[in-house]
């Protein structure tokens, strides 16, 4: 699924997908649109603009919600040239995962862009650092993170931005193991229970955000 209302966007996001071996359910180019298709269609994953028709201001972000809430945990990667805090904390806010968040200026390459919408469809959580930065500046006084060090808060902002424990070792210049042991050490310290890894991730990752 695609909502874009820029007409030559949206018809490159589908030629895009639909090369890669993707099929687009629909396009559309209005929020309400939006939530009829994502009702209708329950596609595996939606590319959605932040600024659409009628108001031109947040009415993706906010489509994106209450499509999130007819249908709980589907999919949505949200593609924009804007942070908007306060409707992109309401789509973590269900702690579902499968969300992302990324800026059109700051995708460098389309193997990044089709592999964020990849983990997005899996259930992950992809955040760019400048959304990343943004939400955190909401955390409240009383922080579930304030038992990490920093390294550990470093890795898991590494994995807030959708990065593996292979990546995050490169990016830090340790070894795998080092990282995770850090990452363990997290879901101890978030008391996150025993579970499928990628569920834990994400919980991690909203902790982080929501904290």
């Amino acid at each position: 699924m695609i909502a874009d209302d820029a007409v030559l966007l949206r018809e490159g996001l589908v030629r895009l997908v639909t090369e890669h071996g993707h099929e687009v359910a629909a396009a559309v180019g209005d929020g309400p649109s939006l939530v009829e298709a994502i009702v209708r269609e329950r596609p595996d994953v939606s590319i959605v603009d932040v600024r659409m028709p009628p108001s031109h201001t947040d009415e993706g972000l906010k489509a994106a919600v209450e499509a999130r809430r007819l249908v709980p945990g589907t999919p949505v990667l949200v593609l924009s040239q804007y942070v908007e805090v306060s409707y992109a904390d309401d789509l973590l806010a269900d702690r579902a995962g499968a969300v992302g968040y990324l800026l059109k200026d700051r995708v460098a390459a389309i193997t990044e862009f089709l592999d964020a919408l990849g983990r997005v469809a899996g259930g992950g959580t992809v955040l760019d650092p400048e959304v990343v930065a943004q939400l955190l500046v909401r955390r409240r006084r009383d922080d579930p993170l304030r038992e990490l060090t920093a390294r550990e808060r470093e890795v898991l902002g590494l994995m807030a931005e959708g990065m593996s424990n292979t990546a995050i070792a490169r990016k830090l210049v340790v070894s795998d193991g080092a990282v995770e042991k850090h990452v363990r050490n997290i879901f101890t310290k978030l008391q996150l229970p025993p579970d499928e890894e990628q569920h834990r991730r994400v919980l991690a990752v909203l902790t982080y955000l929501r904290g």
